[in-house]
Order: structure tokens, then C-alpha cells, then sequence
């Protein structure tokens, strides 16, 4: 018998007959004797539907208030989840992040899970009952309703499951687990059996999108089994995200190939190249909390140097508008900037222990005449931004020349 956290997203709840299907799935593992922990995002498209909603009252809502309406998605989820359960004979309880107590700081529609009451899931449990939590949302100090941004349902699963000490946490989504790359560009993609933290971090930040970033950081730093399976399939073993020393890794050098096109690149060209230039430009970057991606700054001649750096590109624009600002005192020779760009990454925890890596990406791509503007590289990965045009034609060259297709 083993505690499980299974943790279902919209899709999977996205209508009635899903909702049954998912109580029948669960059904199934109580019948094995397991005890249940489900946690649910709201129906598909709702919470978009809520979002919209709100704006055609006020064009920027107040975060609280949106928390508190964007919240009730998940609410209606683990009522019909609950209601499901009970048609099968199984007892059941649903709860909202705030009758949990999960507790969160107040930073609306972003925030972070502080701590998690467990007396009243324990108690459940071992009343045999199944507990049905609501995904993305919790509750701050003065009893605030707090959501914790997008995918936060994933990170609610991973965090009770840690508070719990559950044995597994399931994300169940509608893909039967992670991929070498994304099969829509190759077909041929091969489902890993498992995969590490680190690569899992990796991709997950970027562009992988089969599960939510915080999500896997949350496991990785308690040490969560993880695995991601197909609310559409049965008995598919999915894929377990894991320590390196774990598991009987795949012996693969690389694990994936990941993409990203939301991406934008500005330069400033013969900025003076001198201590705190970095910051200078930089620094309003920061304060108006925009993330900044990949830096390059170039060999500095007569004084000058060009600097380079990567933002999201729903951020560009206004990116562009602080530089100019900064740039009458940084008084560059002119600030140019690109939103059609890609990142493309190699990804493998065997790069630490093998050389030419680098070197055989950047081949593949000359080959097929893919022109390099950046790169960025971590112990584990390898990141290059290219025109976005090549996008999947980089993909599917350095899938097949680290060997990741399927095997025939």
C-alpha cells in the first residue's frame, strides 16, 4: 500500500465524461489498497474565461480580487471530482487551497506555498477517505485567497506530496510523459523512461512545457518522486523524474533537445566598455521586473564593446523603452534589437563526462547553413540562438545527430 499524490490538469477534468474517467482511474488504485490524494485544475479554458471576464469589467483588475475570482475554477473541479468519486461507492472530500491551509505568501496571482496544514488530509486518509485539493491557489497570513500562477497545480501536487511524504506524485497531463524533443517537430521522438531533476529543470525552463518549472524545483529540493503519465492511455509507465543516482539511467549522453520562441534579443552597440556598464544597463531591466536570459558581451576595442542580452517577447517592447531611457546616459553608437529569434538547447547530465558535444551541434547546424548569434552553456546544457525560421529544422538536425530517434 502506498500514499499517492495524482494531480490532474484541465484537460483531463476538461468535461464530465473525463471527470468520470478520472474517478474511475482513481478508483482503481484504492481498490489496490493505495491511499489517494487528488489534486485538480479547473476545466479546460475556464480559468481563460474567467481572466476574460474580469477584463471586460476592468481593464487591470486588482490582483486580489482576480485571485479571488480566477480561484473558483478549481473549486467546481474538485466538487464534480468528488461527486464522481461517490456515483463509484468511494467515500470522498474536496477541499479548496484555503480549507487545507495551504498556507502562501501575498504576492497575488504569483504566489509561493510557505507551509501546509496536513491534519485534516492525514485525518481523511486514514478515515478512508480520498481527498480531492484544488490545484493553483492557497491562503496568506490574513486569509487572503492567493493563486500561485500559471501550472501552479503542479506545484500544489509536488508540494503536498512532499508535506505528506507521499511515495509518488503523478502529474497525470495529455502526454503519456517527457520526450526527447517535441514530437509535433519530430515525429519520431522517443519517450524517456526517465529523466533527471537537472535535465527535467532545464528543459522545463527552456520551453518544455509538460510540466511548470517551480513544480520540478519544488521536487528536486525534497527529493518528490516524480512521474509524468497520460490521463488518455492505461497502464503506460510514463516517465520518472529522478536523482542521477537513483535510477539505472538511460546511458544516453544527451536527453533532449529543447526549443523556445518566445524569445527577443537586444543589442547596444559600442557601449564603453568600463567597470558597472553591466549594471547600468541591466539594472532597470531588473527593477522593471523583466527576466534577462542569455548576456553576451563582446572584446572591447578602442574603449567600446557591443552587449547583447535575451528577454521574453511579451517583454521586448517595453524592454526597448527603458534602454532608450538608459542609453542617453550610457550614450551607445545605437541600440538595435530582433523578436524573431529562437533558442535551441541540448540537454544531457553526460556532458559532464563527455568532450565534443559542443562541437558536434555547432557542426550539424553548419552544415545545414543555421547561422549562430548566441550561446550560452551550463554544465549540463547548451544553448544557441538562431533566426526563428530554422527553429524546427535545428531540432530535428541535432535530434538525429545525438541519436535520439526512435530505434528501428
Amino acid at each position: 500500500m502506498a500514499l499517492i499524490v495524482q494531480k490532474y490538469g484541465g484537460t483531463s477534468v476538461g468535461t464530465p465524461e473525463r471527470i468520470k474517467h478520472v474517478a474511475q482511474r482513481v478508483a482503481r488504485y484504492v481498490a489496490q489498497g493505495h491511499k489517494l490524494v487528488v489534486v485538480v485544475s479547473a476545466m479546460s479554458g475556464e480559468t481563460n474565461r474567467l481572466i476574460a471576464l474580469a477584463k471586460e469589467v476592468a481593464a487591470n483588475p486588482a490582483p486580489r480580487e482576480l485571485d479571488v475570482m480566477v480561484s473558483t475554477g478549481e473549486q467546481v473541479s474538485i466538487a464534480l471530482v468528488s461527486m464522481a468519486l461517490m456515483q463509484l461507492g468511494l467515500k470522498a472530500r474536496s477541499y479548496t487551497g484555503a480549507q487545507v491551509r495551504i498556507l502562501t505568501d501575498s504576492a497575488y496571482t504569483k504566489a509561493r506555498i510557505l507551509n501546509i496544514d496536513q491534519g485534516n488530509i492525514r485525518a481523511d486518509l486514514d478515515a478512508g477517505f480520498v481527498v480531492v485539493v484544488a490545484g493553483f491557489q492557497g491562503i496568506d497570513e490574513g486569509g487572503n485567497i492567493t493563486t500561485l500562477g500559471r501550472g501552479g497545480s503542479d506545484t500544489t501536487g509536488v508540494a503536498l506530496a512532499a508535506a505528506l511524504g507521499a511515495d509518488e506524485c503523478q502529474i497525470y497531463t495529455d502526454v503519456d510523459g517527457v520526450y526527447t524533443t517535441d514530437p509535433r517537430i519530430v515525429p519520431d521522438a522517443r519517450r524517456l523512461k526517465t529523466i533527471t531533476f537537472e535535465e527535467m529543470l532545464e528543459m522545463a525552463s527552456l520551453g518544455s512545457k509538460v510540466l511548470q518549472i517551480r513544480s520540478v524545483e519544488f521536487a528536486g529540493k525534497y527529493r518528490v518522486r516524480l512521474r509524468v503519465l497520460s490521463s488518455f492511455e492505461e497502464d503506460t509507465e510514463g516517465t520518472l523524474i529522478t536523482f542521477e543516482d537513483d535510477a539505472n539511467m538511460e546511458k544516453a549522453v544527451i536527453s533532449g533537445i529543447a526549443c523556445n520562441r518566445d524569445e527577443a534579443k537586444i543589442t547596444l552597440l559600442g557601449v564603453p566598455d568600463r567597470p558597472g556598464i553591466a549594471y547600468q544597463i541591466l539594472g532597470p531591466i531588473g527593477d522593471a521586473n523583466i527576466d534577462v536570459d542569455m548576456i553576451v558581451q563582446n572584446v572591447s576595442h578602442d574603449g567600446l564593446t557591443d552587449f547583447s542580452f535575451t528577454v521574453h517577447r511579451n517583454d521586448y517592447l517595453k524592454a526597448m523603452e527603458i534602454l532608450k531611457a538608459v542609453d542617453a546616459h550610457v550614450k551607445s553608437r545605437g541600440m538595435v534589437g530582433d523578436d524573431k529569434i529562437a533558442k535551441v538547447s541540448v540537454v544531457g547530465v553526460g556532458m559532464r563526462s563527455h568532450a565534443g558535444i559542443a562541437s558536434t551541434a555547432f557542426r550539424a547546424l553548419a552544415e545545414e547553413g543555421i547561422n549562430i548569434q548566441m550561446i550560452s552553456t551550463s554544465e549540463i546544457k547548451i544553448s544557441i540562438v538562431i533566426d526563428e525560421k530554422y527553429t524546427e529544422l535545428a531540432v530535428r538536425v541535432l535530434h538525429k545527430v545525438f541519436g535520439l530517434e526512435q530505434p528501428v
